[in-house]
């Protein structure tokens, strides 16, 4: 009989502070998304520590009181990670490391611990490790105390280097050669884009675990790793996808969080050119999420980043079989009616009503509801580009109504 594997979450703490531009409110749901960040990355949030600031303190984060509250909890109870919810400076991290005598990680160092375990091909991993090392340089001096003496022995006596000058020299040379080995894979994968011809292409963006990899497989039938967990994909994956008789590429990319670091936006840029170079845009929503509109904001805003916020774009609200809204008793005056309780009809009156009947659509990947008019309206915008681009091709491609599907 096989036995049930084990899996070992460390112990961890979250932390997070409210200043005048963080709200008590935001920074619930930012911890919620940190505990989730913190279980995908293995890990098991035991408590939440907070406290209300103007702003951070620039030596340790905390106010003293605080940081000796989560010391002593930390002893107690076998701590062994401590999690900030915003990026440490190296001096906070090597501060409170030496307050707390145990693991410190923030939100970067979290997310780039998350790419590690994800990626899975060499153009991933060289991705992530030049995040990771853009990471480390300025944070080196904390993490051994043996880097601030001078070398010695036979042949070394003399000005020579400390041995934190000779890691960062290491480091920044690492940098180096990461760079140009991206540069490499990218001017390869820059051939085979345009060895793809002038076919359409549609790209699906969105927040990280929104359901993209479940739509790709759908559509195109194929099998796109899948895992209810943050960025479970890291690599671009493209299809060749035939609706009626209309073939067209979609890509899955990475997905996108709030608070990114700027590391990975950075070494990440490369696998967007497949966002950059698309013709249409699924911008895919997990409208059952409670802060989904805070999400399209941050996705609009990396979009504007990389320069490919003017694309046409369909909005697709994923997981309507999951939407719950809350409840107003009938003999509540006191209640206030806010977007939480929202059914799925009045968030169609809103500003989602703006965008167009063809703009927005509301369907649910893994029950395929309301599938058959996704199809169709992606049938009809890809056709409308392929029909400028080979207008020779328009009687090729009937209206969706007239095709005969498989």
């Amino acid at each position: 009989m096989l036995e049930k594997e084990k899996k070992n979450f460390e112990k961890t703490v979250l932390v997070g502070v409210v200043t005048q531009s963080q709200a008590e409110e935001k920074l619930k749901e930012y911890l919620d998304e940190l505990e989730f960040l913190t279980f995908t990355a293995g890990g098991e949030v035991i408590k939440r520590f907070w406290q209300k600031m103007d702003r951070p303190n620039p030596k340790t984060f905390l106010g003293t009181g605080k940081m000796d509250e989560i010391h002593m909890y930390v002893k107690e109870n076998d701590i062994t990670t401590v999690i900030f919810d915003d990026e440490l400076s190296p001096s906070q991290q090597k501060n409170i490391s030496k307050l707390l005598d145990c693991k410190v990680l923030d939100r970067t160092n979290l997310i780039l611990d998350i790419f590690a375990q994800r990626a899975e091909t060499s153009y991933a991993r060289t991705q992530v490790e030049l995040a990771q090392c853009q990471y480390l340089l300025p944070r080196l001096s904390g993490m051994w105390t043996h880097l601030e003496r001078q070398k010695g022995g036979i042949g070394l006596r003399g000005p020579g280097e400390t041995e934190i000058e000779t890691d960062r020299r290491i480091v920044r040379d690492r940098i180096a050669l990461l760079k140009d080995k991206i540069k490499t894979i990218d001017k390869q994968m820059s051939v085979q884009r345009s060895n793809r011809g002038a076919m359409v292409r549609v790209a699906l963006v969105g927040y990280t675990n929104v359901g993209k990899s479940t739509l790709m497989n759908v559509i195109s039938k194929s099998e796109v790793f899948v895992e209810n967990k943050l960025f479970a994909t890291l690599d671009t994956t493209v299809r060749k996808v035939v609706i009626g008789n209309l073939p067209f590429l979609l890509s899955d990319t990475v997905g996108f969080i709030r608070k990114l670091p700027t590391q990975l936006v950075e070494s990440f840029k490369s696998t967007l050119d497949e966002v950059r170079e698309a013709d249409l845009l699924l911008h895919v929503v997990d409208i059952s999420h409670p802060d989904f509109e805070d999400h399209i904001e941050s996705v609009n805003q990396i979009l504007l980043d990389i320069k490919s916020n003017n694309k046409p774009t369909i909005m697709v609200f994923n997981k309507i079989d999951a939407y719950q809204h809350l409840t107003i008793d009938e003999d509540d005056l006191m209640t206030e009616k806010t977007t939480k309780h929202y059914t799925l009809e009045e968030w169609k009156q809103t500003w989602m009503s703006k965008m167009g009947k063809d703009n927005a659509l509301f369907i649910s990947a893994i029950n395929k509801e309301n599938f058959e008019t996704f199809r169709e309206v992606v049938y009809e915008k890809v056709r409308e580009i392929h029909v400028t681009r080979f207008p020779y091709n328009k009687f090729l491609y009937p209206d969706f109504k007239d095709i005969v599907l498989d």
